[in-house]
């Protein structure tokens, strides 16, 4: 693709966004949808894209972070801007629906404004309506969709697959789904999804003889034109996730074969390349820089929610890179305009779900009913009730991992306390019950189990810098993609534009300093070792679910966090 800068920001830019209509209008729209949901088409061919759902079917809050640091030639980039820097870069409007959909500022305050987000339902309305505006539009789902609520951990995934199927999902990719093992994975690809739904994926091969295990992408003819879509797995399953999950398949960014699979979807004919990728935003625009042929990566992972695209250059023209955001908050819709066998234009489009501006799906509304009903009473169980806000999302801790590190040192009687750095999870506003489904919300993998280990000072400061390296290396292949790991009673400095292995400093227990010799107990959950899941630990809600109902309140949660060094201002910076 050949665009002009002053052709791009034609195009797209932060008009794009900023004149979405962002208030409830008068007048209907087909399906009742509000009149902010209607997308003029463009060109001949149409893709819907949604990621990181995180098994999420019904309507909830998300608080989008406040701290999202670029370090390196990432600093001031998108995806690295918060709050007013986003909304500015944008074009938003402060105080708008698409200003609380996009950021945390005023988050409680605007939650209530503007009601719950996603949901399968809604979703499912929307994705119809598209579809019938952009005849032989596809439907993909960049992956992190069978994991994230109890009903997917209790139903071993079938009720996001059977979800997902109802949805229209043409074609996908993975990550959290490869945790739920080898052969299940393989068993829903065959049976469930033969005939309906594509799983894509160029870079996961055997371990034994490098034959892929996946089809690497598929064609699709839209309205004449010959398209491809291929798949980019999480390159690194099997380091942040448990190896032995997905002990014959290997895994890798594998720039080399995206390029020769790149250059055989063109050799078949397609004109336009899509890459469905589940690397992460920096990783995908360090690739689109890389390989040559892609039209556009529509990328997951690191739950970036961008309103305008990146165009990166590389040495056969421009690639689009876009982030669809998580939880089923946003919907992107992406058009070309095909000429000449290449695309010659584009529009991008970010769509915000509010749940109370879309009609439920009846069909999609009947399936979460159903393959809910078992389990209502058991998830609905109020444990306790929130004083304030609880939110996972930011670079180094949310209040609600802060619950976890809180109860977990209480509980585990330690001083010290590991929450990972995941990014799904859901918020709660003040005031709301703290039931069983959020807790599971926040914790349900296939391998949640809490432990309590001995590790010297010196071991702390090793595990901090490791997963620092992975969060803050100016390098997007050596990063990972999460968060920070959450610290409970520990207290740290953080430089993040240090180097390897400095960026960790001052680290202190009760206002003393670690000792690198001597052994401190540090209670934590989901570790990726395979002797974890055979030693007798519970399940980590079954150790915060006693404590939570032993309180029936729970006080506003005072974070842990550590202080930074050499990174403000910043824009990446509340």
């Amino acid at each position: 693709m050949n665009l002009s800068k002053r052709e791009f920001v034609q195009m797209l830019g932060a008009g794009a966004v900023a004149g979405l209509g962002l208030a409830r209008h008068g007048g209907s729209v087909a399906a009742g949808l509000d009149s902010m949901y209607t997308v003029p088409a463009f060109g001949n061919v149409s893709m819907l894209h949604m990621t990181d759902c995180h098994a999420q079917l019904k309507p909830l809050y998300f608080r989008e972070p406040g701290v999202n640091i670029g370090v390196g030639d990432m600093r001031g980039r998108v995806p690295h801007l918060v709050g007013e820097h986003l909304l500015k870069a944008a074009g938003v409007k402060p105080g708008t629906r698409m200003a609380h959909a996009l950021t945390y500022l005023d988050f409680d305050k605007a939650a209530q404004r503007y009601g719950k987000v996603g949901g399968f339902a809604h979703l499912a309305t929307l994705v119809k309506q598209l579809k019938a505006s952009r005849p032989g539009a596809l439907l993909l789902d960049g992956g992190d969709t069978w994991q994230g609520s109890a009903t997917s951990l209790w139903t071993d995934a079938q009720d996001m697959v059977d979800a997902c199927k109802l949805l229209g999902v043409d074609v996908m990719t993975g990550h959290w789904e490869f945790t739920y093992g080898m052969a299940r994975v393989q068993q829903i690809i065959e049976k469930d999804f033969a005939g309906k739904v594509e799983f894509v994926a160029q870079n996961v091969k055997t371990a034994d003889f490098g034959d892929p295990v996946f089809k690497p992408y598929v064609m699709r003819e839209i309205n004449g034109v010959p398209c491809a879509i291929i798949g980019q797995a999480f390159p690194y399953t099997p380091i942040a996730n448990p190896r032995y999950m997905v002990a014959d398949w290997t895994f890798g960014i594998q720039d080399d074969n995206l390029q020769r699979v790149v250059n055989e979807a063109r050799g078949k004919g397609a004109q336009v390349v899509v890459v469905l990728s589940h690397n992460g935003m920096d990783v995908d625009l360090k690739m689109a820089g890389r390989v040559t042929g892609i039209d556009a990566i529509l990328g997951g992972h690191t739950h970036d929610g961008t309103p305008m695209p990146t165009l990166v250059s590389n040495a056969g023209g421009k690639t689009i890179v876009v982030n669809g955001g998580s939880n089923g908050k946003f919907l992107g819709v992406i058009d070309f305009d095909v000429k000449g066998k290449k695309v010659s234009d584009f529009r991008y489009r970010l769509l915000p779900v509010f749940s109370d501006l879309i009609p439920a799906d009846k069909e999609m509304d009947a399936l979460i009913t159903r393959v809910r009903a078992p389990y209502e009473a058991k998830l609905a169980e109020t444990l306790a009730h929130t004083d304030g806000v609880l939110y996972r999302r930011g670079n180094f801790n949310g209040t609600g991992d802060q619950l976890l590190l809180d109860a977990l040192m209480e509980v585990q009687d330690a001083p010290i306390a590991f929450s990972p750095g995941f990014r799904w999870g859901t918020s709660l506003l003040p005031g709301q019950p703290i039931t069983r489904e959020w807790l599971m919300d926040m914790t349900a993998t296939t391998y949640s189990y809490a432990t309590v280990t001995q590790m010297t000072g010196e071991t702390l400061k090793t595990v901090l810098e490791d997963v620092c390296d992975n969060l803050f290396n100016p390098d997007p292949y050596y990063q990972q993609g999460g968060d920070m790991v959450r610290v409970g009673g520990l207290q740290y400095t953080c430089d993040p534009t240090a180097a390897m292995g400095q960026r960790i400093q001052d680290m202190r227990l009760g206002g003393k300093p670690i000792d690198a010799s001597r052994s401190y107990k540090v209670a934590g959950w989901a570790p990726v070792s395979e002797e974890a899941r055979t030693a007798g630990n519970k399940p980590v809600w079954e150790v915060i679910e006693p404590w939570l109902k032993s309180r029936k309140v729970v006080s506003t949660r005072r974070l842990d966090e550590p202080v930074l060094k050499n990174i403000a201002p910043n824009p990446g910076l509340a």
